[in-house]
């Protein structure tokens, strides 16, 4: 077996061929390369990003991993329907949610945070600790003292992963990434500085989630993690 030293021809080939995924991935979601029609071909693709045939081959391999792109002999790649891509992939969130024009996306995203993070809140209610608690106003107290709106979209994001990790649920706790999605977008698109109400809104709503959390009712944690969640899309 021959192993390849770090920095060396395998990990240039890594390098290139995760560029090619991010290019091309950016592209399908981005609608350039639209549903059923053919990406480049391969000697296409290599000479646009200078890369190898080797490169192209395994960038093509991933984004077919992903459900963006499907390969037939004799006939071609083409994009896949929407429907068929895999929304859970990490890199297929990151790309829906970098968009211009994110609305959609993030009219779904909502949707199913409604559906799995009020459960959520419900088994933190029922599983919290008291040290679990004092984390979680920790967090919201980051949100509200924070000195720019980074770091409290960072502490908005680790209360919510927080949230899902005490579920208990390791599906659950899978979803941060959807989470991490749309906090990204709402961060990215939201350029306004709120006005002071907004923003003690915001605090409260999220310290009505640990205050149900800390007094174990599993009905007041959803409904409360449910108008955080409202809030945020309007």
């Amino acid at each position: 077996m021959t192993f390849v030293a770090s920095g060396g021809l395998g990990s240039r080939i890594g390098n290139h061929t995760a560029h090619v995924v991010e290019q091309l991935g950016r592209a399908i979601v981005a609608g350039e390369y639209p549903p059923e029609t053919m990406i480049p071909l391969d000697p296409d693709i290599s000479e646009m990003f200078d890369v190898s045939r080797t490169v192209v081959r395994e960038a093509k391999k991933t984004l077919i991993a992903k459900g963006l792109i499907q390969s037939k002999a004799k006939v071609g790649t083409h994009v896949r329907p929407a429907e068929q891509w895999n929304m859970f992939d990490p890199d297929v969130l990151r790309w829906h949610a970098a968009l211009k024009n994110a609305g959609p996306f993030l009219d779904e995203l909502f949707e199913i945070r409604l559906i799995f993070e009020p459960a959520a809140a419900g088994r933190a209610a029922e599983r919290a600790t008291e040290e679990d608690c004092t984390r979680l106003f920790k967090l919201v107290d980051d949100m509200e003292t924070g000195n720019d709106r980074a770091a409290i979209a960072v502490a908005d994001l680790e209360f919510h992963k927080a949230v899902l990790k005490l579920s208990g649920n390791r599906f659950l706790q899978s979803l941060g990434d959807l989470v991490q999605a749309a906090l990204f977008s709402l961060f990215k698109s939201d350029i306004r500085e709120r006005n002071p109400d907004e923003a003690a809104e915001f605090v409260q709503n999220h310290r009505a989630i640990v205050r149900a959390i800390a007094a174990g009712s599993a009905e007041e944690a959803q409904s409360a993690m449910h108008a955080v969640i409202l809030a945020g899309q309007r």
